[in-house]
């Protein structure tokens, strides 16, 4: 059977088709990479009403934010972050939102926000002026201070002057804690380590007298090793002069408030985590906050008990209840050191 030639009109009834195939592959490729390259931050309330939200969290520190064997993420910082949404969700008469954990190292989470990465970041965050400067926190809901980790059975260390007796005292590379420590008590041996996992496993191996960073980091550290390891806090000796800031005798060596992170552009997204955080704390029937049984939860009983009666002493220097929304302390002042200290 011979081969009849198509007719010119077919032929180009044929080439517009293909001509419009290929137009419409093209614009939804067009399509595809211009979704790909939308850096736009997130707006946390319309993630939740569309039913998925990107929270971000640490995946490395034990009590406060951990992945699982079976990827499931767990700790303190998922905790609150997993009643914030929920409680945004029913606030918007909606369903819960599906979450999807994203590890935030500390040096991306700025990064993460601002190209729409992720919704909203709790992870040890500091609320600082430096960062409020390029994102929005809600909170703080969490207030923490510089503290040390030792062993158990080391009666040795019970207050931070005792470092000075040529203990070794580990950190993790280039820390602000280490350095303050380091500053007051020069006769400190430095063991700087890349990570604060390794420096617990020097500790437990006796190659450290001493760790130091927040309280709750490493509470959360003392409380996935079960009688290895006990907090000691951490204060001012004596009066010292850091940075030309006077720090008075039984002043906590540094004071951090956890917030989350999320986009400026949404305002009205803070304030709802902030309504949240607030919920969060309210105590139930029983005495207890939803908050109250996270953190004990993370970092045990026994730690949040001693924080809650340290914070209770009189003339006591350390909170424990934080106050979301108020970051008056982004503003206060430093009292100058007087002439003479060093």
């Amino acid at each position: 059977m011979g081969f009849t030639k198509p007719s010119t009109s077919v032929r180009g009834a044929h080439r517009a088709t293909g001509i419009g195939i290929l137009a419409l592959t093209l614009a939804l490729v067009a399509g595809a990479l211009a979704g790909c390259g939308n850096t736009d931050p997130r707006n946390l309330l319309d993630s939740i009403r569309s039913g998925s939200v990107v929270l971000g969290t640490k995946y490395d520190q034990p009590g406060l934010g951990i992945r699982n064997p079976d990827k499931s993420v767990t700790g303190f910082d998922p905790s609150v972050s997993t009643y914030v949404v929920n409680h945004i969700a029913d606030s918007l008469g909606v369903k819960h939102p599906e979450i999807r954990w994203r590890e935030t190292p500390s040096a991306q989470r700025e990064t993460l926000i601002d190209n729409g990465e992720v919704d909203m970041i709790a992870a040890t965050y500091s609320i600082t002026t430096a960062r409020a400067k390029e994102v929005a926190f809600a909170g703080p809901y969490l207030i923490n201070y510089q503290g040390l980790l030792v062993r158990e059975d080391d009666n040795s260390i019970t207050s931070l002057t005792d470092l000075n007796a040529g203990k070794k005292l580990c950190s993790v590379t280039g820390s602000t804690p280490a350095q303050n420590v380091k500053a007051q008590l020069p006769n400190v041996q430095l063991q700087e380590y890349d990570s604060y996992s390794s420096c617990v496993e020097a500790l437990r191996r006796g190659k450290v007298d001493a760790l130091t960073t927040d309280e709750v980091i490493l509470a959360g550290y003392a409380n996935f090793f079960p009688d290895e390891f006990k907090l000691v806090g951490m204060s001012y000796p004596e009066d010292a002069c850091v940075k030309d800031a006077l720090k008075k005798a039984g002043t906590p060596f540094s004071t951090e408030y956890y917030g989350i992170g999320m986009a400026k552009e949404y305002p009205d997204a803070v304030a709802k985590v902030n309504e949240a955080i607030d919920a969060m704390l309210v105590p139930g029937p029983d005495g207890r906050s939803p908050w109250d049984r996270a953190l004990r939860d993370a970092i045990g009983n026994e730690t949040v008990d001693s924080m809650i009666a340290r914070a209770d002493t009189p003339d006591s220097k350390y909170k424990f209840a934080p106050d979301p929304g108020n970051l008056e302390f982004l503003d206060s002042t430093s009292t100058p050191c007087p002439p003479g200290l060093s």
